[in-house]
């Protein structure tokens, strides 16, 4: 069973982009992320200045904690986007529908901050993820 994205009429349209209004999560184990941003795995930043590569060093970053307990970006159900400049959110937006297409996409919210752990990350991703018990792995295994 996958989970179930879902926009009641009514509601304002999406545009085509990666989100949808609801999500109802199949059966599974729920994963709850901590933010990721744009460090690779040495804490450098990706991207300095670039709002895209660091969008996309952030989701490769949500990859690799899924990919840990037998997940995908697909598994994702709600996605929180902490971003810092408003002209940053077409870069977001395209880096993001790469990577999560609209009819599969999680729940999402946008929120513009005025700053991050670090002054020159411009993006941060908090996803929550249901995998399915079929494929969940034990990460202390």
């Amino acid at each position: 069973m996958s989970h179930l994205p879902f926009n009641p009429p009514g509601l304002w349209k999406q545009n085509g982009r990666a989100f949808n209004h609801g999500v109802v999560a199949a059966p599974g184990r729920t994963v709850y992320l901590t933010g990721q941003v744009a460090w690779d795995e040495d804490s450098a930043i990706v991207g300095p200045g670039d709002c895209a590569a660091q969008t996309a060093k952030s989701f490769e970053n949500v990859e690799t904690m899924l990919a840990a307990v037998g997940g995908t970006l697909e598994d994702i159900v709600s996605l929180t986007i902490f971003y810092l400049a408003q002209d940053d959110l077409p870069a977001i937006q395209k880096v993001r529908a790469a990577h999560l297409p609209a009819a599969t996409a999680p729940a999402s919210i946008l929120i513009q901050v005025p700053g991050l752990v670090h002054p020159d990350l411009l993006v941060e991703l908090v996803p929550v993820a249901v995998i399915p018990d079929a494929r969940y792995r034990d990460p202390a295994s």
